[in-house]
């Protein structure tokens, strides 16, 4: 039986997959592969983008997978057996994990959540209103509300998997780091430092296990945090609320030194602040101008 020329370049384009430095790869750049190498493999002219795909699905160890999000569904193709942590990284360029994921990585918290939080930075467009224009009627309003809470969601493999859009900061303390996922597997991953993790689950307590999570994340960062970097990340991200006075009642919380809820004193407080969307009972914070659940 006469072997097709793809059967017989099947060892070289094993190969040359086996070489790749990202083993998780779109379709536009498998196409890229085909178009660039097709003459070395003397692959046939009418040889499409799909059957090439198709045989090396088959016959090799390239696998498709697909995340139908809500939003935008996404799929890849991976080479071999890679940790599910990789493989959504690449789903699209320059994703990070965040908040309780980005917890779990940097051992701020002694759960094992079942979630997964993935953030897409996007370009953003000036708020409704400016900081100076943001009133106590305003924040009273929006925080007696519930927390908007993303619906771009999957479940996948016992996962709930959440792909957030957020705000173009310019990847503002995201860093490349080696960690080992839940089954022990090395993940070269993108993800918010320390002190940025410690902002965006101020911010969105609702992606971390909420409030009392949250301020256990504070206790377990002591020794591992750096308060200036964090104000200064803070002030960068210029947020129109006053989150800082809710991260000073977390540091002071988890007793951190006075010289470090210093820097965070610094910071005019203006307005009552609330540490997180509707809530029943409260308690108030006089330091801070902070209400905070009852028996917090």
């Amino acid at each position: 039986m006469n072997r097709s020329r793809i059967q017989i370049a099947k060892q070289d384009i094993v190969s040359y997959f086996d070489e790749l430095p990202n083993p998780v790869l779109k379709l536009k750049e498998i196409r890229t592969i085909l178009s660039d190498q097709r003459a070395f493999w003397r692959l046939a002219q009418n040889t499409t983008g799909e059957q090439f795909i198709g045989f090396l699905v088959k016959h090799s160890k390239l696998k498709l997978f697909e995340f139908p999000f809500p939003q935008r569904a996404e799929k890849c193709y991976v080479w071999g057996d890679v940790p599910l942590l990789t493989i959504l990284l690449g789903l699209k360029k320059e994703l990070h994990f965040s908040h309780y994921t980005a917890m779990r990585i940097h051992g701020l918290t002694e759960q094992s959540p079942t979630s997964i939080y993935l953030t897409d930075e996007r370009k953003s467009y000036p708020s409704s209103f400016e900081r100076d224009k943001l009133g106590q009627a305003e924040i009273d309003h929006a925080f007696k509300q519930a927390p908007k809470v993303s619906n771009n969601m999957i479940e996948y493999a016992g996962k709930k998997i959440y792909l957030l859009n957020g705000v173009d900061t310019g990847h503002l303390g995201i860093i490349t780091k080696q960690v080992n996922d839940d089954t022990g597997k090395e993940v070269h991953a993108r993800i918010t430092s320390v002190e940025r993790t410690l902002i965006d689950i101020t911010v969105r307590p609702i992606y971390a296990g909420g409030v009392f999570e949250v301020a256990k994340a504070f206790e377990l960062a002591k020794g591992n945090v750096s308060i200036n970097k964090l104000v200064s990340m803070l002030l960068k991200l210029n947020y129109a609320y006053p989150y800082h006075q809710a991260i000073g009642q977390y540091l002071e919380r988890a007793a951190y030194k006075p010289s470090q809820i210093d820097l965070i004193r610094r910071i005019p407080i203006e307005h009552d602040f609330y540490l997180t969307h509707e809530m029943s009972e409260t308690r108030y914070s006089k330091d801070w101008r902070l209400f905070v659940p009852k028996g917090f």
